[in-house]
């Protein structure tokens, strides 16, 4: 399992972790792919924070992501 931080920029894990994309798009976090969003709103963006702009659960986020091999930690 790799350990991601809720506290962790969207641009900081994509640049850890680049296959994080496309399992964040899959999830339903749509705008993580178009052109430019990672370097902009990424920079400031955190899982936690576009769970709450997306209307998702962290809970369940973080269970798909667990399937994906990601484990989210505080």
């Amino acid at each position: 399992m790799k350990e991601i931080s809720l506290r962790t920029s969207i641009l900081e894990l994509c640049t850890a972790h680049p296959d994080l994309i496309n399992i964040m798009r899959d999830i339903g976090f749509v705008n993580i792919t178009k052109p430019g969003m990672i370097q902009s709103a990424g920079r400031i963006m955190t899982i936690s924070k576009g769970c709450r702009a997306m209307g998702f659960s962290v809970e369940k986020v973080s269970k798909q992501l667990e399937q994906q091999g990601f484990k989210l930690t505080d």
